[in-house]
């Protein structure tokens, strides 16, 4: 063999066994793909999705499921090249730079401690919407999460305290408790209406000048909400916001007679709020196509979410647009009925 034609040789098996290592060099990229779909009217390792008690409920049928995505790689578990390259030419997998779903500033641990934050909120939120959906009477406590040392709240207000009143007005959201006491004069008092231990008391509480008008100097957390009845929610493991609005037609189908879907596969995504507004999601493309996987034939698609939703809508899956728990009601009972038209994500 001459020695140019070794050399040759020599070359591309180097240019070979570089080119294989580097596809299996880590790169810092998270491939998302469609994860599974949970029906929220079914089951999950032999438990109920959603089961109640303290109030009667109905036998239903067909699914109204919730969709995930599912992700590869992250800051403990890199991606090769390879596997990013793959999922570039995949029209099912997105391929997105690692601190989009792990920023730099928090830890993997924190990032899962919040996903799960996210999906509890997300839970009780669901079932305020339904309950509020059917006029069903809901109180709700405004969290006290730790008073600011050597302010007029200090020793007066404590960790797990929740707010009902503030000067004799109901509060439900942060907000209307921020709102309520800058209606005060830095110096005067606040009366808080509180349930402490389980026991309704009255509070009260000097202000001082703040940034923004009087403040009392506590840290506040979310709306917990005392529910007449007991709603459990399971779903393994699970995480963030974006089930909401499919918890809480589940929970609005069981407290109803007849079902809901007249049999039909439904699936949706989108946050909620206790008052049944929707919101946006991420991850839209992916869950479509784990919907249709499924075997959904229609998908409860957030408005804001329309854009993006169109051009990746699968064969055979009917995109309905949704701005409220109440119009996704009225759009699957007219489905189930066939008495007109519902409101579709407008074609491009």
């Amino acid at each position: 063999m001459s020695r140019r034609r070794l050399t040759l040789m020599m070359a591309g098996v180097l240019t070979l066994v570089l080119g294989g290592a580097g596809a299996l060099l880590p790169v810092p990229y998270v491939a998302l793909s469609p994860g599974p779909t949970e029906n929220t009217l079914g089951d999950v390792k032999g438990k109920p999705v959603i089961s109640i008690s303290g109030h009667q409920t109905y036998p239903t049928s067909g699914k109204l499921s919730l969709v995930t995505v599912a992700y590869q790689g992250g800051p403990n578990a890199h991606i090769d090249l390879l596997t990013a390259l793959r999922g570039w030419v995949d029209p099912t997998v997105a391929v997105v730079p690692e601190e989009t779903l792990f920023p730099k500033t928090v830890s993997v641990k924190e990032v899962e401690q919040q996903n799960t934050q996210e999906m509890s909120s997300s839970q009780q939120d669901a079932t305020a919407a339904a309950l509020t959906e059917l006029k069903i009477p809901i109180g709700y406590l405004v969290g006290v999460a730790s008073a600011q040392k050597g302010k007029p709240a200090d020793g007066k207000l404590r960790p797990g305290d929740g707010i009902a009143t503030v000067d004799g007005v109901t509060v439900r959201t942060v907000d209307e408790v921020g709102a309520a006491v800058r209606k005060r004069k830095p110096g005067e008092e606040v009366l808080f209406g509180i349930v402490r231990d389980g026991k309704p008391m009255d509070v009260r509480v000097g202000t001082v000048a703040g940034k923004d008008g009087p403040i009392v100097g506590v840290m506040m957390g979310g709306t917990r909400y005392k529910f007449p009845f007991d709603v459990n929610l399971n779903v393994g493991d699970v995480g963030g916001p974006s089930a909401g609005l499919m918890f809480s037609l589940g929970i609005y189908d069981k407290l109803t007679p007849g079902p809901l879907t007249g049999g039909k596969s439904i699936a949706g995504t989108g946050t909620i709020t206790p008052d049944g507004k929707v919101g946006p999601i991420g991850g839209i493309q992916q869950k479509m196509v784990g919907a249709r996987n499924a075997g959904a034939t229609i998908f409860l698609t957030p408005a804001d979410n329309c854009d993006d939703a169109v051009p990746a809508v699968p064969k055979g899956l009917r995109l309905v647009k949704v701005g409220t728990m109440h119009e996704a009601v009225q759009a699957i009972e007219t489905l189930r009925t066939g008495s007109g038209a519902v409101p579709e994500c407008p074609a491009r």
